[in-house]
């Protein structure tokens, strides 16, 4: 049984592919198109989903997407009705939803073919029971509280529920306009952060302030015994140009969220590329610690309504790592269940799993321990793109490669390393990474200078082997997809200067063997040169999508000051290569 999963015409559209209950292959469209969080039809993810099992769209026996225009249309009707100004902005909302529920005209569409050929059966799984489920169904729990919160998603920002088995019971929903995410987006615009997917931003700025906005925040976003509600004062109206909107072209763009008075409260919005001050620190200081609080508290109610030492957990809002780092101190939760892609895109896995599980009755049958669900490129097909842009390259094997980049990055240089299947989510993950030694003085400014340019504030992760974890973290909780923050353990903060926040924190990605077996061994293979068993990770791009193909890894190598490429068995050295004119070498 075939089981394709979408989350299309809506931010990060995606597609995923599950066979007889197994998850083989997820991909995000903007990997394709080259487009950030592209929002259209993803037709290129769906193209290579059916390829990597080898099957057409003719095969396909059942469509799931994450959305349900018709779940909790009650509650709409009730919030229309007590807005009038917004109605219209409702309706032409649930016209866009409407589109994507009419899937043969859109397949045929964009695919190009006779929608007589489809016979497929469609599913239209609620926004928030599709995140839960991308968390759950693919964890090893057989009993979880199920939480998922984030902007907003068929009219709900939360979802509190219990999974047990094969079943996932919706217990608490919190409906629009109260959103942890709305609330996060409103201060990142006036921090000057206003684009989608700026808040991972804003999550760094946030240790280099204080508190002093606290009240402010408090007053925002209060807390309840129920959970919390927004402050109206301080925000747009839901639908006033405060949505996400997606063009035609599939480009994403969020419209004011916050209103006169919070301008009034705390001075003009920051210009995007204008100072930041004081003021932008403690604001984002005061976001992250409201947010956490919340969070927290929300936790805290799903822990008496299920109790569970599980924690099965998705939406845009569980990509925040520091609060992730919190949970074990602050409840009482022993695990925590994220799939990697916990944003919008992982909703074409969530999708395909609850039709599997909860829709059609089938046992679940599939661990997620490796994000690597991507595409993989041979070798010749490597070879080729080299040779195309005439680069000349070492051939290794095995240890031989692993040896020479380690002895690379031991020697300061910085490495892009593109190996096998491509990373699932928005993490580079030890597949599409750039690596360089986490522990040389002044490493975070090269690799900005050379390659990154980003904002100085912002922190570069550790990538460390799993079974060496304690000894460099004070949490234990594993972290194989980038999704916690941990202090590092202060007589090791020297060894990973180049990791290591402000605040003394690192968001880790632990590393185990049997998930990502070559990149566990070059980790290892640099910890017997250095003895120090991590490496800077950093995604393998440059203000673009992460790379996916070997073309758009060689031009990033190529118009960056990157020093050596290992694609496949190739080992590439710029100093090898001297006939060649390198982008910004000089600078």
């Amino acid at each position: 049984m075939i089981i394709l999963g979408l989350n299309l015409l809506h931010a990060d559209s995606s597609a995923a592919i599950v066979v007889d209950g197994v998850l083989l292959a997820a991909a995000a469209e903007e990997r394709f198109n080259r487009r950030k969080h592209y929002g259209g039809f993803p037709s290129s993810a769906i193209r290579f989903c059916l390829d990597h099992v080898g099957a057409r769209i003719e095969d396909v026996d059942h469509v799931a997407i994450g959305r349900d225009t018709g779940a909790n249309l009650e509650r709409k009707i009730r919030y229309a009705l007590s807005h009038p100004g917004e109605i219209l902005n409702l309706l032409k909302v649930r016209s866009k939803g409407a589109k994507s529920a009419n899937l043969r005209t859109l397949f045929s569409a964009e695919l190009d073919l006779d929608p007589k050929r489809l016979s497929f059966e469609e599913h239209h799984v609620e926004h928030h029971l599709a995140h839960i489920a991308s968390a759950y169904l693919v964890s090893d729990a057989t009993h979880a509280a199920g939480f998922s919160f984030d902007g907003s998603g068929d009219f709900v920002t939360a979802m509190m529920a219990e999974c047990t088995e094969d079943r996932i019971e919706a217990k608490r929903r919190t409906f629009v306009p109260h959103s942890l995410g709305w609330l996060y987006t409103t201060i990142c615009q006036v921090l000057g952060y206003g684009k989608y997917g700026d808040e991972g931003k804003v999550m760094g700025l946030a240790a280099c302030g204080s508190d002093e906005f606290r009240e402010l925040l408090e007053e925002m976003a209060p807390i309840d015994s129920e959970g919390f509600r927004l402050n109206p004062e301080y925000f747009r109206p839901f639908g006033h140009d405060g949505g996400l909107h997606i063009t035609s072209e599939g480009e994403v763009s969020l419209g004011r969220h916050y209103s006169d008075k919070l301008i009034e409260r705390v001075g003009p919005p920051r210009e995007r590329h204008g100072e930041i001050g004081a003021r932008e620190r403690d604001l984002a200081c005061s976001l992250q610690n409201r947010f956490e609080e919340v969070f927290l508290h929300l936790l805290r109610i799903l822990e008496k309504e299920v109790p569970s030492r599980d924690l099965a957990m998705a939406g845009g809002c569980a990509l925040n790592s520091v609060a992730n780092g919190k949970i074990f101190d602050h409840t009482g939760f022993e695990r925590t269940h994220i799939q990697p892609a916990a944003g919008d895109e992982g909703l074409a896995v969530g999708a395909a799993l609850y039709v599997w599980c909860c829709k059609l009755g089938k046992p679940r049958r599939h661990v997620l321990r490796d994000a690597r669900l991507g595409p993989e490129f041979d070798e010749s097909t490597i070879r080729a793109a080299l040779d195309e842009v005439g680069l000349e390259a070492s051939r290794l094997e095995g240890d031989a490669l692993l040896d020479s980049v380690a002895e690379r990055l031991a020697a300061g240089d910085i490495v892009g390393w593109f190996q096998g299947r491509m990373e699932w989510g928005p993490r580079a993950l030890g597949a599409r990474s750039i690596l360089a030694h986490p522990g040389l003085a002044g490493m975070k400014e090269t690799l900005n200078a050379r390659v990154k340019h980003r904002e100085p504030f912002r922190p570069f992760a550790p990538s460390i082997l799993a079974d060496r974890q304690g000894d460099y973290f004070e949490g234990s909780h594993p972290s194989p997809f980038m999704l916690h923050v941990y202090p590092i353990r202060p007589e090791r903060r020297g060894e990973l200067a180049a990791t290591c926040h402000v605040d003394n924190t690192g968001r880790l990605q632990s590393v185990a063997r049997e998930e990502n077996p070559i990149y566990y061994d070059l980790i290892s293979a640099f910890g017997r040169k250095t003895g120090t068993p991590v490496l800077l990770n950093t995604s393998f791009n440059e203000n673009e999508p992460i790379v996916c193909r070997p073309e758009e890894a060689i031009a990033c190598f190529s118009r960056t000051r990157m020093d050596a490429l290992a694609i496949g068995p190739y080992l590439v050295r710029k100093a090898e290569n001297p006939d060649r004119t390198w982008k910004d070498e000089a600078v």
